[in-house]
């Protein structure tokens, strides 16, 4: 747990889009600056608002999305890689060893290839194996991981439900033995008794094979039952990252108190604690000035639309982008 294995530094995820009467050039930054370190055998949760850019970076550290700047370094033990840099051979290197688990399971597969054929493709592609014979047996293996039955590989994915087709995907992204998994709201799309199924092999999965996975969802219970640390994100950066129980014991920053406050009680009598927050979530085309948080926050001083919080360390391992994070009582 002491070493890492993506450390993320100024990374910029920018695109440039053309519009109005005058072909005006604008940028959408939907990931900006972000300086993080996921280590060893974490599960590293990332939450937020829909827009807020997790996904982008999710893509961005397996250079599945364009990285504009910054840099992220990849250390699987053995060697490390740069990211933004990584082409041909070495690529196909880093995709053995980081794998992505897609959010929509309907989606993900190929409705003409059997389960068989699914799993085996990263295999295939990657040159893994020596023959059909290997091949087919690390298939059997990791379905047997991922709890499917052998007689499932002979079906074509329509014949599963949501909760199988997930269990497909994964078993397709651990058959090349990676060690880092990036989940990308991989259990959003499910039922809650199937979501709890998943996560629970997701978990006996990172133990028996010493996994890093990073996380992705908008769903804190989620997180607060798998996660090691969280890190909050809005509107393209990370606003607070703690480990997990500090961080919902104790948050520093408004905007991780608002989506924690948001969580339903179990109990149907008590009355509802959620922090209402004004307004939309601003476009990433012109994002506030100072920090980008202030336009809803209903702590926000003059200093917060003029300056740009600090990345600062408030507690052991405990990060925080706020001006008032030492004052504040949340």
């Amino acid at each position: 747990m002491s070493e890492n294995i993506v450390s993320i530094k100024g990374l910029g995820v920018h695109y440039p889009i053309v519009g109005g009467w005058f072909g005006e050039k604008k940028i959408v930054k939907a990931v900006d600056n972000i300086n993080i370190d996921i280590k060893r055998g974490q599960f590293f949760g990332l939450v937020g608002e829909s827009g807020s850019g997790k996904t982008t970076l999710g893509r961005a550290i397996l250079q599945a999305a364009p990285i504009s700047k910054g840099e992220i370094t990849f250390n699987d033990g053995e060697r490390k890689f740069d990211v933004k840099s990584l082409k041909n051979q070495d690529l196909l290197d880093f995709r053995r060893r980081a794998q992505l688990i897609f959010q929509d399971p309907y989606a993900a597969l190929s409705p003409r290839m059997t389960v068989r054929d699914i799993i085996a493709e990263p295999l295939e592609v990657m040159k893994l194996t020596e023959n059909k014979e290997e091949t087919n047996q690390r298939v059997r293996d990791i379905a047997s991981e991922c709890r499917l039955n052998i007689e499932h590989l002979r079906r074509f994915p329509h014949a599963f439900s949501g909760g199988q087709r997930q269990r497909i995907s994964i078993a397709r992204a651990l058959v090349a033995n990676p060690d880092f998994l990036v989940a990308d709201e991989s259990v959003a799309a499910l039922d809650v008794s199937i979501q709890a199924d998943i996560l629970n092999l997701l978990k006996s999965l990172q133990k028996e094979h010493g996994l890093t996975f990073l996380f992705i969802s908008h769903d804190l219970s989620v997180v607060a039952h798998v996660c090691d640390v969280v890190a909050v994100m809005y509107l393209g950066q990370i606003v607070e990252m703690a480990p997990n129980k500090a961080l919902f014991r104790k948050p520093r920053h408004p905007y991780t108190a608002a989506l924690l406050s948001a969580i339903p009680s179990l109990d149907p009598d008590a009355e509802s604690q959620a922090i209402k927050l004004e307004g939309e979530i601003p476009s990433p085309l012109s994002p506030p000035s100072g920090c980008r948080f202030h336009t809803r926050c209903p702590h926000a001083k003059p200093r917060c639309s003029e300056e740009a919080p600090e990345w600062r360390q408030i507690d052991e391992e405990h990060f925080v982008s706020c001006h008032f994070a030492d004052e504040l009582n949340l």
